[in-house]
């Protein structure tokens, strides 16, 4: 079996744009290292999950226009972009595989654990990471390479963090590491 590592949300309207996230700026060279041994390993796919949104889309309501499908913001930011051999999925809704090819994606490749990074972890990480539970897939998240909306709440970033991550810890199981212990993993099976 293998494992997807499902990249959310690294978009240039949540990095830079009209949902600019500051949060976000530290997770890209933890994400940059961990796609990059991903792409090294056999037993390893790597996954973008992109918001790629049409008009009237219900995230509007809540967050206003953003990644709207075919622009500019919709791109992953350059220092990450998708490779040849990379799954990419246009989603619309807060979790991956929401009225995507995420369920065909998995079996394909025969993917029975995510490892889920990106943008947001008290959101589209969140949902992800509950749709890959009830599926019986083992979800890891590694703390330094997920991050929450820093401008929706004054509650500090690392309090907000901790606290979705002991969420999906709790409700699903979630094996919360780091990415340091991600690649120690990947380095070892490459041997």
């Amino acid at each position: 079996m293998k494992t997807g590592l499902v990249v959310i949300d690294m978009l240039n309207d949540f990095q830079d744009g009209v949902l600019a996230n500051p949060a976000a700026t530290t997770i890209v060279k933890p994400l940059k290292a961990l796609i990059e041994a991903a792409r090294a390993n056999d037993d390893w796919v790597v996954i973008y999950s992109n918001d790629a949104h049409k008009p009237g889309d219900l995230e509007f309501a809540v967050f206003g226009e953003h990644a709207v499908a075919g622009s500019a913001g919709a791109q992953v930011i350059p220092e990450i972009a998708p490779q040849a051999g990379d799954e990419i999925i246009d989603k619309r809704y807060y979790s991956t595989f929401t009225e995507t090819d995420m369920d065909t994606i998995c079996k394909i490749h025969k993917i029975d654990r995510l490892v889920v990074v990106g943008q947001h972890t008290d959101c589209c990480v969140r949902h992800t990471s509950y749709d890959a539970y009830v599926r019986g897939m083992q979800v890891v998240v590694p703390s330094d390479a997920t991050t929450v909306f820093e401008p929706l709440s004054e509650t500090p970033v690392e309090v907000r963090q901790q606290a979705a991550l002991d969420y999906l810890a709790g409700f699903y199981g979630a094996k919360v590491t780091t990415t340091d212990e991600l690649l120690a993993e990947l380095t070892q099976k490459a041997a």
